[in-house]
């Protein structure tokens, strides 16, 4: 919604981090292959947590966002100020939530936590620095939608 709204690509650009950071995780969980809990209902292995690391991805990403880059004009001040506070909050509440359901052991979640931060910083610089020209192609995308794709549609409408 957020991405319909703002038009941007770094809104698109961050849903394919979070992404990217699931994908890392299953990765290494397969490559880890250590099992979960005793008492968790799953039979998929469990370090590190999936949950964890993409919950913590996103709020650690809005987080140094909201710091680092600038506000993007359709966003409200207000949002970039208390959405990192309340996706921190929720984040942490399904990483505890993981091992009180029994899913995952302390140092899966504290695994998939520490893969969130680390991803979402990287991915985060990669932007800002404009790695591989990401940024610039971000650009120039927003630019064609507000030209091309925006008028077009709101002429049909």
């Amino acid at each position: 919604m957020v991405c319909l709204h703002t038009r941007s690509a770094g809104v698109i650009y961050f849903g394919a981090g979070s992404l990217a950071c699931a994908l890392s995780a299953k990765l290494v969980k397969l490559a880890i292959r250590q099992e979960r809990p005793v008492s968790g209902r799953k039979v998929t292995y469990g370090m590190p947590s999936t949950h964890a690391s993409a919950c913590i991805f996103f709020a650690a990403y809005a987080t140094l966002a909201s710091i680092y880059l600038p506000l993007h004009p359709r966003i409200h001040p207000l949002l970039a100020t208390y959405a990192p506070l309340v996706m921190i909050s929720w984040a942490t509440l399904i990483v505890l939530s993981r091992v009180w359901l029994g899913y995952h052991t302390w140092p899966q979640v504290a695994a998939g936590t520490a893969l969130g931060v680390c991803f979402a910083s990287v991915w985060l610089r990669f932007w800002v620095e404009d790695a591989g020209g990401m940024r610039t192609l971000g650009g120039e995308l927003e630019r064609w939608i507000d030209d091309s794709v925006m008028p077009a549609i709101i002429t049909v409408a």
